[in-house]
């Protein structure tokens, strides 16, 4: 691929978004950036589709050492 379109792709982003419950657990979000415009555009000629986000996920709480 040509250099400017993995620099324009590289816009995108995936994050997780953590949060604590009161009872010890944790809500996780993954989530990512929904492309702009262009990146869209790009995407479509490449024949290519972004994921669904994915369900919310509870769990234990992570110990980060």
């Amino acid at each position: 691929m040509p250099r400017v379109v993995l620099e324009k792709l590289a816009g995108l982003q995936m994050l997780d978004v953590v949060i604590p419950t009161t009872d010890g657990r944790e809500l996780l979000l993954r989530r990512r950036t929904e492309p702009d415009q262009d990146s869209a555009l790009l995407l479509e000629r490449l024949g290519r589709t972004l994921p669904d986000q994915p369900p919310p996920k509870i769990g234990l709480a992570r110990r980060l050492v």
